[in-house]
């Protein structure tokens, strides 16, 4: 959508969204839904995530719900950049795989007037923010959070919490490796795990 400044002249709206989260809180969903309707507005739309995650297709943006939208997977954030040139909207699944170069990645192209769409896990499975999310939420328009339900108590759940022993940051999985807990259940399982 090409709007006009005061003197007439287009401009374009530029803008940073980011949809945070635990793990199946709708992230990826909510990102798909809104690409999906830039692309039924006729925007120029390009969707990224990083190549490391391969969980359900390697090339797509898939939701734990199997909804899903052709992206391009990428090592780096500023590949972003090379790849955007004439569109409208960018949308990022996973922001939280991406370098620390992704917040401003995403600011050079708000500030060129594209809307960017991010969507990431905001801490990791100890309750920690996680890479350049915390960065993304500061400079952006607009921050979603989304919950999924915790499922030991039912409450909005606050954290993802690793139930497999592996210290490593970063595990790709799904629900054998993880739970949606609330900070109540959080506390009780870390309790548990001493």
């Amino acid at each position: 959508m090409i709007n006009t400044n005061y003197n007439g002249e287009p401009r374009r709206p530029g803008r940073i969204e980011v949809v945070c989260g635990s793990m199946f809180s709708g992230k990826t969903e909510e990102l798909i839904r809104r690409l999906r309707r830039a692309k039924f507005a006729k925007q120029r739309v390009e969707i990224f995530k990083p190549a490391i995650d391969v969980r359900y297709s390697e090339e797509d943006v898939v939701s734990h719900d199997q909804n899903h939208i052709p992206s391009t997977p990428l090592d780096s954030s500023a590949s972003i950049l090379l790849l955007s040139s004439d569109i409208d909207v960018v949308g990022i699944d996973e922001a939280q795989f991406f370098d620390q170069q992704l917040p401003e990645v995403c600011n050079e192209l708000a500030n060129r007037g594209v809307r960017v769409i991010v969507a990431g896990l905001d801490m990791d499975f100890r309750g920690q923010p996680f890479g350049p999310m915390p960065a993304l939420c500061a400079i952006a328009d607009d921050v979603t959070k989304v919950h999924a339900i915790c499922v030991k108590c039912g409450s909005l759940a606050y954290v993802s919490h690793r139930t497999v022993a592996d210290d490593r940051r970063v595990l790709l999985g799904e629900t054998q490796e993880y739970e949606p807990l609330c900070r109540e259940c959080y506390q009780k399982a870390l309790e548990e795990g001493k």
